[in-house]
């Protein structure tokens, strides 16, 4: 017990240092006018009950858009429309949420609560040991969770029976920050500190382990190098940012590191077939080869604007920024193409991209759904 009380201590201070360091920041850079070279507008927009205080998944499933506030409201809402199908009150605050398959939603609560929903209608719930601030994983009849303290937990969803536990020796300092929980065909990919693992969905016995970064520095804290979520997978290939330390891809086929760069940033990276995009520290946008992680650009017109993690949408790579606004970059030269703006306040989460729709969350509740041409 007095480890895990610990790390999670540790954890909350990184958070309040973070804090810190934003205070100091330089002011955010001015935003230039944009000429629109490319066609987008809004289609719809819906509010959530109340403020997002921090970044919540959105997830798109067999035509709906399921979505959750941090007071416990879960959402799904037809994609076409942003009409809402059904709706579900988990009666506590989250912290993580949500996930889906289309059938089942879950979402984890700040009491340490998973709690699954079908249909609008709660099915079962079960208590937690650790914190939880990644999204549940619903996938294959279970639902899969990961902690702060970077144990992972299957369940059933049928009737929240735990299926089995992943727990490993670490580091007691661990990131209080979305972490990478994802799958593979039959393999659950999972954020462990600084290192991707494959797990054995069935058993959750470990498949492979590769280390994309490799911590640096005299104490805990200048060593902390968790893997950021969500990861972007292009194929087998899934990359994603180590905080504050560098940006890799690895090949779940093999299990093998394809490469990794040394960078600095605290939001995920997006990709596609040719490039990976990501923002530094101070809000640089870059973009690098796919392939091998070659610089191609760079952009500094956006800095200390805290930028959102990005998502890759046609010929575009998309962020948004403290004041909601939503920029679209060229992927092959960083030029803004477009700007559409939200509701002022910051976009939180990466954008998501479903058909040809793109959807943004912002801080006070707003969801938008954008449809650039």
């Amino acid at each position: 017990m007095r480890g895990r009380a610990s790390g999670l201590v540790a954890a909350g201070a990184i958070l309040l240092l973070m804090a810190g360091c934003a205070a100091d920041k330089a002011p955010p850079a001015p935003l230039l006018p944009v000429t629109p070279t490319i066609a987008g507008k809004q289609v719809w927009q819906q509010r959530l009950d109340t403020r997002v205080g921090f970044p919540l998944a959105v997830v798109v499933r067999q035509g709906q858009v399921i979505a959750a506030s941090d007071q416990g409201v879960v959402q799904g809402l037809d994609l076409a429309t942003g009409k809402e199908v059904w709706r579900a009150n988990v009666k506590s605050g989250l912290s993580a949420g949500v996930g889906s398959d289309g059938r089942f939603s879950a979402v984890v609560t700040r009491d340490n609560e998973l709690v699954t929903i079908e249909a609008g209608a709660e099915r079962w719930r079960k208590s937690l040991d650790a914190r939880v601030v990644t999204a549940p994983l619903v996938a294959g009849e279970r639902v899969f969770v990961v902690g702060v303290d970077r144990a992972v937990h299957a369940y059933d969803a049928l009737d929240g029976r735990k299926l089995w536990t992943l727990r490993r020796a670490g580091d007691p300092l661990t990131l209080a920050q979305a972490s990478v929980l994802t799958a593979y065909k039959d393999t659950l990919i999972v954020g462990q500190g600084p290192r991707l693992l494959g797990v054995d969905s069935l058993r959750g016995t470990v498949r492979w382990e590769a280390v994309v970064a490799t911590p640096r520095g005299t104490n805990e804290v200048e060593r902390l190098a968790d893997l950021i979520g969500p990861a972007a997978r292009v194929g087998s290939s899934f990359c994603v940012r180590a905080f504050q330390s560098s940006i890799g891809c690895v090949d779940a086929e093999r299990g093998a590191l394809q490469w990794s760069i040394n960078g600095g940033g605290t939001q995920p990276v997006a990709a596609d077939a040719d490039h990976v995009f990501s923002a530094d520290a101070v809000d640089r946008v870059s973009a690098r080869r796919r392939s091998d992680g070659v610089l191609l650009w760079s952009n500094e017109r956006f800095l200390n604007r805290e930028l959102s993690g990005p998502v890759s949408v046609g010929k575009t790579v998309v962020f948004g920024d403290f004041e909601g606004q939503v920029h679209f970059l060229s992927r092959e030269t960083g030029l803004t193409l477009l700007r559409l703006p939200t509701d002022g306040s910051a976009v939180v989460g990466a954008p998501i991209v479903a058909d040809t729709t793109l959807l943004v969350v912002t801080r006070n509740g707003g969801l938008f759904a954008f449809r650039p041409e």
